[in-house]
């Protein structure tokens, strides 16, 4: 039997609660933002390069000019470079809430279209950034009128003090492993963490980072948010993206993700302003990809020369409907939003 679709009054009548309480929850965290001060921007979803991220699948179109020439264009995984553009313009505390598109995600807590809320502080600590999370995850509860975040049998309780570990900390409690061990030469030891990684399903060719990932998604994800935010601190540097080396060890980067009843809910950067190690890494993720999907995406060149200007600066991105599901105690995405994906 075919389910009552979303737009029938009846099922309507059941979503409206939960999706109301999303518009308070929004205009709740808008309100901390403009009182922190900072400026909401309206970012262009179509862009020359939508994240170079070898994991990260984007949707392309194309963009037919006056002149008849079609020019392939994507919809934007995030709208971080555009911001960086704006930080490299001038601008000190921005934020916005994009509708951002990634392909090959559909399941209770992805959607191929999602509303991504993206803050930056220029000359500002990393650490702020989850000061702000742990406020706006208090804000979503009272929004909602709820005292916890629920994911299924989990909660978690935003008003307790978050806890803050590196993921190597994690590794060693939650994985039995070793992390910072495999990462003492130029290129992390493949070896030496799949040596470690016992009983863990792995393929001939995987590399460190697909074991890294493993472990991480299988075997300490699942224990992190659990009665109160966790603050997953210290990625490391070769999982970075596009964040800059701790100054105390270059093993490690000021990345961090926070979590919420085993839900990740934000991806946090003390952000890298080097345009040519940006260009080296975003080189090493298209190969990877290229390796794995056969596809590549182009750089962007704007972007990398923006970053010569860009200031010294944090920024983070928040999934925004996740928090939604977890401060509603929503089973799936698609209750949060207004209009689901067909």
């Amino acid at each position: 039997m075919r389910e009552t679709p979303w737009w029938h009054p009846a099922r309507h009548e059941d979503r409206r609660p939960i999706l109301l309480a999303r518009n308070r929850i929004q205009g709740a965290i808008r309100g901390f933002l403009s009182g922190q001060d900072f400026i909401e921007v309206d970012p262009a979803a179509l862009a020359v390069s939508p994240g170079n991220e070898a994991h990260l699948h984007a949707f392309a179109t194309e963009a037919i000019g006056n002149d008849g020439v079609a020019r392939v264009m994507y919809l934007h995984t995030s709208p971080e470079f555009a911001l960086k553009k704006l930080l490299a313009a001038g601008e000190r505390r921005i934020a916005s809430f994009a509708h951002v598109w990634r392909n090959r995600e559909r399941g209770p807590k992805h959607a191929p279209e999602f509303t991504m809320l993206e803050w930056y502080r220029a000359g500002e600590d990393y650490a702020v950034l989850m000061e702000d999370v742990a406020e706006m995850a208090r804000l979503a509860c009272q929004a909602a009128g709820t005292a916890v975040l629920r994911y299924g049998d989990l909660t978690c309780d935003p008003f307790q003090p978050y806890e803050r570990l590196s993921v190597a900390e994690a590794f060693q409690r939650y994985a039995g492993v070793d992390l910072l061990a495999t990462l003492t030469g130029p290129e992390p030891d493949t070896a030496a963490l799949r040596g470690q990684a016992q009983g863990l399903q792995m393929a001939a060719d995987d590399t460190w980072s697909d074991i890294f990932s493993r472990l991480l998604s299988e075997r300490v994800e699942p224990h992190l948010g659990r009665g109160r935010l966790t603050v997953l601190d210290r990625y490391p540097a070769c999982e970075a993206a596009l964040a800059r080396a701790c100054a105390d060890d270059r093993r490690e980067a000021e990345r961090f993700e926070v979590y919420a009843c085993g839900v990740e809910l934000a991806n946090g950067f003390g952000e890298l302003t080097d345009p040519a190690e940006q260009r080296r890494r975003f080189e090493i993720e298209m190969d990877e990809k290229a390796r794995v999907y056969r596809e590549r995406y182009p750089l962007d060149e704007d972007f990398l020369a923006a970053l010569a200007l860009m200031p010294e600066a944090s920024g983070i991105a928040l999934g925004f409907d996740r928090l939604v599901m977890l401060a509603t105690a929503a089973p799936h995405i698609d209750a949060v939003q207004w209009v689901p994906v067909g």
